[in-house]
This record gives structure tokens, C-alpha cells and sequence, in this order.
């Protein structure tokens, strides 16, 4: 297959996971042979290397994400022809044959309708909220359809009287996102589907493909004996919630446990974890580590459970899964697409999202049983490996991707 992928950030310009998988199934594809052109965006991160990946196309723009500034209507049409002039010329030089998008965060959704109007399966990979939560909220489409004030709702007829409105069009779409049909969609989850759905966005149809990972780029642990070092790993922010585990630790009894906290964070939030730290007389016993995702690989298997305490609807996360991959049992909430990996007392602990109280005692009933840990470990790991490999899951979307391709 030729296949022109489509994605907002793109390696080693990421900063979330989404662009990260977005790679990693774009590797594999290549090496079982596909032929991928990647049109991404020019957005830089500082001090990472300069990209000279020759299938890789870093020409769409960003808008008012990630640092770049919201532009007036007048230069956002400007920005919004670039981006189209920029996809329209890579589909006639690479002529794919399928159109594979990922996530659209600050990049042009007029794109979208201009590729439902083309004869070429598009094919979407969702993994987090962008259609839910932020494609109606996409400034020039808004602009063109939403309520507005007088002045400019009496602009957006008197441009559509005139004719003027189909020129723009026709060059950087203005229609309404309700003309989008999605026809082929898979979601990372079925929270993630149903969470859409509910939105008022035509997926019911979306099937689902869940998210995975390089399970043998993990080491894992095999000795279940000690417990003494608890993780956790993300984003040190509200949503993702470094505070419940802090306070579960303050809870339980055996003041041996100590609490490593690994992630980065805005300076207020961190102030405020590490005042809460600091009040509970955690400070010598709770510690914030950084570690790049290669270095974290390494460490999952040194410690002795992951509290896994998100608690804004995350679609499906990587982070139990690589704690599963290491071999460390896990305490979870069911936070989002969590409820379709976790099953307590087989995989998993499960708990309840900022609910300190029940992490505590999930924590206790592992530092009581090892041979619970034991049966956790070995029961996640088997099923990691054989259900969410990353050569699994790509598998997934290679025939997915296949089946789209017109007959």
C-alpha cells in the first residue's frame, strides 16, 4: 500500500504518546513493506535533533497550539491555504492510496472535508480527544458556521451573496464539520468511541484497536519478594493526579514505603504537590524523579507496584501497560479506557480515582501477599505480550487499513 499518514507532531518533535505510536506504527509498516509518505507540521522542539527522515513532511502549519500564536481571520486564511496547497501537492506527487489521520490538534480540520471529498479511503486512528472535544472548536470552520456577533454573522452573508465564500472554498474549504462522516474510524478505545458518540459525532460505526507498545524493550522483574518502592509515572498535573498517591502513601501504616513520582509539570502544580508533600512529612520518603522514555524502560522493573492514578477519562494508557510489561503489578483506577484492560485481583488491583483511602489499602493488600504480587505480575505480563504488542496491535491496523482500499 501507499499510504500518505497525516499527523499534527511527528518524531522527534513529539510530546505526547499519540505521535510516538504514530511512529512506531509507522516503522513497522514500512518494514513489512508499504510505501509512507508522513505530512506533518514544522513545529520544533527545542534541542531536539534536526529530522533529515526523507519520508517524512514537515510543511503543515500550526495554529495556536504548542506555543504558536492565534492568528486574525484574515492570516489564519493564509494559513489555512498554505496547509491545503501543502496536502494537495503531496497527494498528486505520492498518489497513496489510502489516507491514514492521526491526530489533528492544532492543524487545519478543513483538511478533513477537503479528504472526504476525494475518491481516497481515509482511514482515522483516534486516540485521545481532538474529535470529541476540539474539532468544533476549530477557529476557521467556527468562524464560517457558528453563531456570531451581528457584524460578522451580516460579513458571512454578504460573502456568500456575493460568491465570495465559494471561491475561499474552494481553495481552503469552509463548510460545517457536520458534513464529515468518518466512514473509516478506529478508536483506541471503546471509552474513547462511545465518549465521541455521545458528543453528537457520527462513530457509532468505529471499530476499535487498542493502543500498544514494544513489550520486549522491557525488562522484567522476576523477584516479588521485596516491597518496599512504589511508582508513579506521568504528567505532573491535576489530570493525571501525582497527588492521590502521595496521600495514599501518608495512609498506610508501614512507614518503610517510600513513593518515587517520575514526570514534569507546570511550576504551580509542582509547588503545590511539593507543599502537600511537605505538610503530610513525606519529604524523605516521597521523591520527584525525571527520566526520559528510553531511561524509564529501564526502571519499571526496579520497583515494587505502579499506582496508576488518572482521572480525566484517559483513552487507553501506555503507562500500565509498560509497567505490565516490566513485570510490576499494578494498582489502577478505572479511569477511562482502563476499565477495558483492568480486572481486579487477576491483572490488576483496581481502586477508585482520587479516592487516597482505597489506594492505601490496595497497597496494603500487596505488601501482605507476595505471592499476589506474584500472580498479578505473571497473569499481566502473559497477557501484554500476547494482546498488546506493538507487532500485535500494527497487525490490527495493517488489515483494518487493507480492507479500506476499494475492491
Amino acid at each position: 500500500m501507499r499510504i500518505l499518514v497525516l499527523s499534527n507532531l511527528y518524531p522527534p518533535h513529539e510530546i505526547g504518546g499519540y505521535e510516538i505510536r504514530c511512529r512506531d506504527v509507522v516503522d513497522r509498516l514500512r518494514a513489512a513493506g508499504h510505501d509512507i509518505r508522513v505530512l506533518t507540521s514544522d513545529h520544533q522542539v527545542a534541542g531536539r535533533p534536526v529530522d533529515t527522515t526523507s519520508h517524512v513532511a514537515r510543511r503543515l502549519k500550526v495554529h495556536g497550539m504548542y506555543g504558536h500564536p492565534w492568528l486574525s481571520i484574515p492570516k489564519l486564511r493564509q494559513l489555512e491555504h498554505h496547509n491545503h496547497a501543502a496536502l494537495i501537492d503531496e497527494i498528486a506527487t505520492f498518489q497513496p492510496e489510502v489516507v491514514h489521520v492521526w491526530n489533528m490538534g492544532g492543524i487545519s480540520k478543513s483538511l478533513l472535508l477537503r479528504l472526504e471529498a476525494t475518491d481516497l479511503p481515509v482511514v482515522y486512528d483516534i486516540s485521545d480527544h481532538w474529535i470529541a472535544r476540539s474539532l468544533r472548536a476549530d477557529v476557521w470552520l467556527s468562524w464560517w458556521n457558528e453563531p456570531r456577533s451581528a457584524p460578522v454573522t451580516f460579513l458571512r452573508q454578504l460573502l456568500t451573496a456575493i460568491g465570495y465564500r465559494r471561491g475561499i472554498s474552494s481553495e481552503t474549504p469552509t463548510g460545517s464539520w457536520d458534513f464529515l462522516r468518518f466512514p473509516r474510524i478506529y478508536f483506541c478505545s471503546a471509552f474513547m468511541r462511545d465518549l465521541t458518540v455521545s458528543r453528537g459525532w457520527p462513530v457509532e460505526h468505529a471499530a476499535v484497536i487498542h493502543c500498544g507498545i514494544e513489550t520486549a524493550a522491557f525488562p522484567v522483574k522476576t523477584d516479588h519478594s521485596r516491597f518496599r518502592k512504589l511508582l508513579w509515572v506521568g504528567r505532573l498535573a491535576e489530570d493525571k493526579d501525582p497527588l492521590t498517591p502521595v496521600r495514599a502513601l501518608a495512609s498506610c501504616s508501614d512507614t518503610s514505603l517510600t513513593l518515587d513520582l517520575y514526570g514534569h509539570g507546570e511550576a504551580e502544580y509542582i509547588a503545590t504537590l511539593d507543599a502537600e508533600i511537605e505538610t503530610l512529612g513525606l519529604s524523605g520518603r516521597v521523591i520527584r524523579r525525571s527520566a526520559s522514555a528510553a531511561e524509564m524502560k529501564q526502571l519499571y522493573s526496579q520497583y515494587d507496584a505502579l499506582l496508576f492514578t488518572s482521572n480525566w477519562g484517559e483513552p487507553f494508557a501506555l503507562t500500565p501497560l509498560e509497567a505490565m510489561a516490566s513485570g510490576l503489578p499494578v494498582i489502577t483506577s478505572l479511569d477511562g479506557g482502563q476499565a477495558e484492560l483492568a480486572r481486579h485481583g487477576e491483572n490488576s488491583l483496581v481502586a477508585e480515582a482520587a479516592n487516597p483511602s482505597l489506594y492505601a489499602e490496595r497497597i496494603a493488600e500487596l505488601a501482605a501477599a507476595p505471592p499476589l504480587r506474584a500472580h498479578l505480575s505473571a497473569t499481566a505480563l502473559e497477557e501484554v505480550r500476547r494482546r498488546f504488542d506493538i507487532a500485535v496491535i500494527t497487525a490490527e491496523i495493517e488489515a483494518y487499513l487493507l480492507a479500506s482500499l476499494p475492491s
